[in-house]
């Protein structure tokens, strides 16, 4: 079946991720979906450790489409021995379900489905979504996955990176790969270009997002410090939930912020933007974040790090971008923002003609298919 794989023949399809929390959840369901509507049989297979109830409802909603099924595997973050296992436990479900492709997400799973022979009834294939890119090279965390990619690198029929921030990175760090790579923006669906109305309560400024380091709230609650110790009495609501929680809340005390800054709980990304004037991305580091493509459609107002492939989505519209990892710098381009609100207004609707031109949900899934197909027709 590999060797002549075409557009009208269904393909078996299993996706493998280790945590089904945030953006790499929301591209791995957007993708399913569109495979599915064309026809193809797909499976899911997701740690159980993590995500909670969301985790469980979501996987839950699709998997009566997934003729593959949802699979749930106890995954840990940290590389330890009973990985060993879980590879064991997922070439399993391989041999059992005889998928076409295998498709791994970020640094874990992406590992597993590579570390099986070369078949040539079955494609392997990877995407980072930053995942182990993220590791500085001088920590044994970075120099463990920075290894691992290396050896698995020419394991891998097929690399689908989502911007080619990740692929010049990976390319920079681990090395040219022998087999296919491709580059596929993440893309939204026409209901989400739906503008979101200002909740009544807004704040000056908001984040939507999970909270890990990475994604740098403690920088943005920093930013507010600055600017109301200026006399710029600016508030701020923080969506979302994660391992930095207490420390946030910690942080927002010894600052002495007090009700100038809320935090409302993990919620929808829509509901998020509605709860600020200017929506704030500060992260330390990332791909292709959702969050941005997704105020980008709906014409939100926003500034974010100019970090990763961030820029690739902006494009021109360079004065929405901050130096990352600079609270004065962010705190800035804050102030800067909420006292032009007209201009910032203006930036947004044009970066949200930008979006509906480029980063279509549609065209992500057929840029996802059309790799597996010139995957399969170099074998």
């Amino acid at each position: 079946m590999a060797q002549d794989q075409n557009r009208d023949q269904p393909l078996r399809i299993l996706h493998v991720v280790r945590a089904p929390v945030g953006g790499i959840i929301r591209h791995i369901l957007d993708v399913a979906n569109g495979q599915i509507e064309r026809g193809h049989h797909v499976g899911i297979v997701a740690d159980s450790l993590t995500g909670g109830t969301r985790a469980d409802a979501v996987l839950a909603e699709i998997e009566p489409r997934l003729k593959l099924g949802v699979h749930r595997v106890a995954i840990r973050r940290e590389p330890r021995f009973a990985d060993l296992m879980v590879w064991a436990h997922i070439a399993g479900l391989i041999r059992k379900l005889k998928p076409d492709v295998v498709h791994g997400h970020g640094a874990k799973a992406g590992a597993y489905v590579r570390l099986r022979r070369r078949s040539n009834k079955v494609i392997r294939v990877y995407t980072p979504h930053g995942g182990s890119l993220h590791y500085p090279l001088d920590t044994w965390k970075g120099r463990f996955y920075s290894q691992l990619e290396r050896t698995l690198m020419n394991s891998t029929d097929l690399f689908l990176f989502e911007s080619a921030f990740a692929r010049d990175t990976y390319q920079r760090t681990v090395g040219k790969p022998s087999g296919l790579v491709r580059c596929v923006f993440n893309g939204v669906t026409s209901e989400e270009f739906e503008p979101v109305a200002k909740a009544d309560d807004a704040s000056d400024v908001a984040y939507v997002g999970e909270f890990r380091r990475i994604k740098g709230a403690d920088l943005l609650i920093e930013a507010v410090a600055r600017l109301r110790a200026g006399g710029k009495p600016v508030t701020l609501t923080l969506g979302g939930d994660g391992e930095e929680f207490e420390r946030l809340k910690e942080q927002v005390k010894r600052l002495s912020l007090g009700e100038a800054v809320r935090f409302i709980g993990h919620v929808k990304a829509r509901y998020g933007f509605s709860k600020g004037s200017l929506l704030v991305v500060p992260s330390r580091g990332d791909s292709m974040p959702y969050v941005v493509i997704e105020a980008g459609a709906a014409g939100i107002p926003m500034i974010a790090a100019n970090v990763g492939g961030i820029p690739e989505i902006f494009d021109t519209h360079t004065d929405a971008l901050f130096a990352p990892s600079n609270v004065a710098a962010m705190a800035d381009a804050i102030k800067a923002a909420l006292d032009n609100p007209t201009a910032t207004a203006a930036r947004a609707q044009k970066l949200r003609e930008r979006i509906s031109e480029h980063f279509s949900q549609s065209a992500m899934v057929e840029g996802v298919l059309a790799g597996y197909r010139d995957a399969f027709a170099k074998r």
